[in-house]
């Protein structure tokens, strides 16, 4: 089994959109795709509102989406191609408590696996960690620059200018692959090649 995660500096720079693309754009993979969410304080694993639940109450649930049409990102990954698609929703900093029961999901007959994190990298080691930055995003999330250094390919948004975010340094990627992506266009024809090569060696 292969494993691809995709992270992202921010919310809303593609990450969602590089993984549809390339479960679509590698169908012969039969992907089993993964979106994590952590939610703030106050919110609720099991629906993502406010309940009152306690601390160690509702840590995180596990869905498994089924409708390819829905809006949810979930259905996003159906309808491009995943043969199962899970959703893992966890309270802020408690996503080691729903690693066992991933795994198990995981573990019952998965062909490959994509996943849609950051925060992902604490507990397992891909083939394959790719991550999306939006030069004009100022927001950087701790989690995305824990894991930069661990990069195989930086997804860069174009025209890439300077960077919005001033106290994040590059210097930990600059010898890995770069890719411009055009939004809407988030997987180039580069990129494919890129990831099919390094899953088959």
């Amino acid at each position: 089994m292969a494993l691809l995660v995709v992270g992202g500096h921010s919310r809303n720079v593609g990450k969602t959109s590089v993984v549809a693309g390339l479960i679509a754009a590698l169908p012969e993979r039969d992907w089993t795709a993964v979106k994590i969410t952590q939610y703030g304080h106050g919110l609720c694993s099991v629906n993502g509102e406010s309940c009152g639940c306690a601390v160690d109450e509702h840590t995180f649930a596990i869905t498994e989406e089924r409708d390819p049409a829905g809006k949810g990102d979930t259905s996003r990954f159906l309808a491009a191609g995943a043969r199962r698609s899970l959703w893992v929703r966890t309270k802020q900093g408690r996503l080691a408590e729903a690693m066992p029961d991933l795994r198990r999901e995981l573990s019952g007959g998965a062909a490959n696996v994509i996943v849609e994190s950051n925060s992902v990298m604490k507990f397992l080691r891909p083939n394959l960690y790719l991550t999306v930055l939006d030069p004009a995003t100022a927001d950087f999330k701790e989690s995305a620059r824990e894991f930069l250094d661990l990069a195989d390919a930086v997804l860069l948004h174009a025209p890439a200018g300077e960077p919005a975010w001033s106290e994040v340094s590059l210097k930990p990627v600059a010898g890995k692959p770069h890719f411009h992506i055009h939004p809407p266009h988030y997987v180039p024809d580069e990129l494919v090649a890129f990831v099919r090569a390094r899953l088959q060696s």
